[in-house]
């Protein structure tokens, strides 16, 4: 016997602007997120049951009900941290011993006396019940990615800077939005003269070209803060270097929330969506300033020439300090060759272009992070 897998809400990978926006105003309509306590939470047949989480329209009029939803990985995870479970043991029981997941997640709730805010998504069709998203803390700050979205676009507009949307991921736990500005650009011979797009094979010695741009991100699940982070492209093969060190950034903690379904006062959220849309404004005059790309990119050929003697051994200490696994130590190995730049900058740019490939959302964003530390590590052998 096994109880439910966890379902994943609807996600995206190189979409569009449009597509992600559809796909965030479908979530939007069917969002709940309720605040209870310990004591009002139980596991049933691996579906957390929670009481007045519903609406239901009777001869009294609307009264608040017990729901059902089925836990994401990521609540799963949530849970497993709140209540002092190893995940691996609980995903363990979830797949082998339903009984044993209810018994321990029941168990850990019984006496707790504290609050926690469930993030849910209601199912479309009739029967109700939905999707457990998240499991967080009552002082989890909720920073809406749809809210998020239109701030930062809004902050864009009144920039007045030139700007397109390079495409958008969307997975359980982050939304990431790229963009980049083609018209703030420069040029990076040193960085690209020996690289050629593993892609389509055009050599970056007769486009050294490098745009300016900056990637957004940000969690409704607790995965990760609201941030805006600087994003180089590189127009042969669009790899894109993130530097991570100058990222703008908001946790997401905030004042107690209220026992009960949560709704947002206008006023709370108008000042949160302000200061998205200021900071906006602040990345924009910052990430897409020519003084400031041209300084990225020289600081970045500084270590990006240093020859690399054995490639092997190379990729194989790089993957092995950031954690990499075997397939992608593989295509980087195999990204480096093709890409013929015998540099470290080569390996810099074998795991940009291998993350392009990668279909899930979250591992090639953090994959793609951790590019300019690669350089670093391969120009240190």
């Amino acid at each position: 016997m096994t109880i439910d897998t966890p379902a994943a809400p609807p996600g995206a990978r190189n979409a569009t602007l449009q597509d992600l926006a559809t796909l965030l105003r479908d979530q939007q309509a069917r969002k709940a997120d309720i605040v209870a306590p310990a004591a009002a939470i139980r596991a049933r047949s691996g579906r957390l049951v929670i009481d007045d989480s519903a609406p239901e329209l009777g001869p009294d009029g609307v009264t608040m009900t017990a729901c059902s939803y089925t836990p994401t990985d990521v609540c799963d995870q949530g849970i497993a941290d709140k209540l002092g479970i190893p995940a691996a043991y609980l995903r363990r029981m979830r797949e082998q011993r339903p009984d044993l997941y209810d018994a321990n997640v029941n168990g850990w709730l019984d006496g707790d006396d504290r609050k926690f805010l469930l993030r849910c998504l209601r199912a479309s069709g009739p029967h109700g019940g939905g999707v457990a998203r998240a499991f967080l803390s009552d002082g989890y700050k909720i920073i809406d990615n749809l809210d998020v979205l239109l701030a930062v676009l809004d902050g864009i507009r009144q920039s007045n800077v030139p700007v397109e949307v390079d495409g958008c991921d969307l997975t359980d736990r982050r939304m990431y939005v790229r963009v980049v500005c083609e018209q703030v650009r420069t040029l990076a011979p040193a960085l690209l003269a020996g690289y050629r797009s593993p892609f389509t094979g055009v050599s970056g010695a007769d486009n050294p070209v490098v745009f300016s741009g900056f990637m957004l991100t940000n969690s409704e699940t607790g995965c990760g803060a609201f941030s805006l982070v600087p994003r180089l492209v590189v127009e042969v093969c669009r790899n894109g270097m993130t530097i991570t060190r100058d990222a703008m950034r908001a946790v997401h903690l905030g004042e107690r929330l209220d026992e009960g379904v949560v709704t947002w006062s206008g006023n709370t959220q108008e000042k949160t969506l302000a200061l998205i849309t200021a900071k906006t404004t602040d990345a924009v005059s910052t990430f897409l300033d020519p003084s400031y790309v041209e300084r990225a990119v020289r600081e970045l050929e500084k270590n990006a020439g240093h020859p690399v003697t054995d490639p092997q051994e190379a990729v194989r200490v790089v993957s092995q300090r950031l954690r990499f696994t075997d397939a992608q130590q593989a295509g980087i190995l195999t990204h480096f060759i093709r890409g013929g730049d015998v540099t470290a900058g080569g390996v810099m740019h074998a795991v940009t272009s291998v993350a392009q490939t990668l279909p899930d959302a979250d591992t090639a964003h953090e994959m793609d992070s951790q590019a300019v530390r690669a350089l670093g590590i391969a120009a240190a052998l």
